[in-house]
């Protein structure tokens, strides 16, 4: 394991992410809204091929909230956040696209909201005249958004229950970006690499927590070297070639060796890179708008 390689503890304090849900009504039955403000309205799921006409008039960020108990995560309430561009009244809504936030270690729904603030990133977006795209984030726990042996499966939760969900709220499940910080960097490359969601179009990771060999210190990130084998980024890289993609990393980070090593075998143009910054909100926040200007592009 090189320098870079952080045990469990450093993780832990690297993620920098509080925990704390919004109080929300979990549902057994599927996934309801608890809204702050009025959704996308419903629209067909069927992915489509060719995007609509850019909507006329102003586009308003709206935000959502909810809940819903998951088959792949029992027993516990998993929380969600939404934040998507919304027509003046009287306005007909696009179908529009669809980008999904993983979190980091020790995160939930709420860094989407409330620390990486990317409403408001959305909003400067659309002002500045980028196109429209929703962004939604849902709790995964500490799971590192892959199937684990005390049963949970943060990944298929995403694939088969979450998604399916935005895609009934109207959103165009045929232009998907996956966006992710440290654990949910890793967990964004890894689904975009399994391609388990046919209507990825594009992939983002900001200091994505990942490693080139598995070291008995990623207790919480694998469950042995098999877990490690069966899940390994790197080996994984060259399904990635045809897809756009994003990779920041502060050159502060203690991950940023084993992200240069990633980003050095990766084919194909590759956005992003090392700025000035460390493992924090504050660096994330700096370079969110480059994010979601590299999402609104790839997924228009």
């Amino acid at each position: 394991m090189d320098e870079s390689a952080l045990t469990r503890r450093r993780l832990l304090g690297l993620a920098g992410i509080g925990l704390g849900a919004s109080a929300l009504a979990a549902c057994t039955g599927g996934l309801a809204p608890t809204e702050t403000s009025r959704p996308a309205s419903p629209a067909p799921t069927s992915p489509t091929t060719t995007a609509p006409p850019a909507p006329a008039g102003p586009l308003t960020v709206r935000t959502s909230t909810g809940s819903f108990v998951s088959a792949y995560r029992p027993g516990t309430a998993s929380h969600w956040s939404l934040a998507t561009p919304e027509l003046p009244p009287g306005g007909a809504p696009p179908e529009l696209p669809l980008a999904v936030f993983l979190h980091g270690l020790g995160g939930s729904h709420t860094a989407l909201l409330e620390d990486l603030e990317a409403h408001e990133a959305l909003q400067r977006h659309l002002d500045a005249g980028g196109a429209p795209f929703a962004i939604a984030a849902v709790d995964g726990g500490n799971a590192w958004w892959h199937p684990r042996a005390d049963g949970s499966d943060t990944q298929s939760m995403l694939v088969k229950e979450f998604v399916p969900f935005l895609g009934g709220q109207g959103f165009d499940l045929g232009r998907i970006g996956l966006v992710g910080l440290s654990m949910g960097g890793f967990g964004a490359l890894l689904l975009a690499s399994q391609g388990r969601l046919p209507g990825v179009r594009a992939v983002a990771a900001m200091s994505p927590a990942v490693w080139d060999h598995y070291d008995p210190r990623q207790d919480t990130a694998f469950d042995g070297p098999e877990d490690f084998a069966a899940h390994d980024v790197f080996a994984l890289r060259p399904r990635l070639a045809a897809l756009p993609k994003r990779i920041d990393c502060g050159t502060g980070d203690e991950l940023a060796a084993t992200v240069r090593h990633y980003r050095a075998g990766l084919t194909g143009e590759i956005e992003g890179g090392f700025q000035p910054g460390g493992h924090d909100y504050g660096y994330w926040r700096t370079i969110l708008p480059g994010v979601v200007s590299f999402l609104g592009y790839n997924l228009a």
